[in-house]
């Protein structure tokens, strides 16, 4: 299965945003919350992007593998999608708009593409079937 790479990497993106977070309220002394420290905001912040979109695209490129869409298609969205996470960490990261914009718009581009795709595959004589 080819999503299960981009699930892969996706995980290999949230595993590093966490381990920011946990690096810094080790080093900053914070159990909860952000204790006011504006890196420790800003790594909590980029963790929950993450999660906020990352989950989501996987669950919908996994359906479009499973739908039957070409390899091709697989591969161009899990691919704009991991590269729009780390366009957006790097912009996040180093306070570059342009970077964080860019990788919300390839996030945003995959999801509705992947949403687009499932509904072209989406069997609708069985969606519309009254038993």
């Amino acid at each position: 299965m080819v999503s299960a790479l981009y699930a892969v990497l996706g995980a290999l993106i949230l595993i590093k945003l966490s381990y920011d977070v946990v690096r810094l309220r080790m080093l900053y002394r914070v159990s909860y919350g952000d204790g006011g420290f504006t890196e420790l905001q800003s790594a909590i912040r980029a963790h929950g992007n993450a999660v906020e979109y990352i989950p989501i695209a996987l669950l919908l490129l996994l359906l479009l593998e499973m739908d039957g869409a070409e390899t091709w298609m697989v591969h161009l969205c899990g691919l704009m999608m991991i590269a729009g996470r780390i366009m957006h960490f790097y912009g996040f990261h180093h306070r570059l708009v342009r970077w964080r914009r860019t990788g919300m718009l390839a996030t945003w581009c995959s999801l509705v593409l992947m949403v687009l795709v499932n509904l072209w595959y989406l069997p609708w004589e069985l969606v519309f079937t009254l038993r």
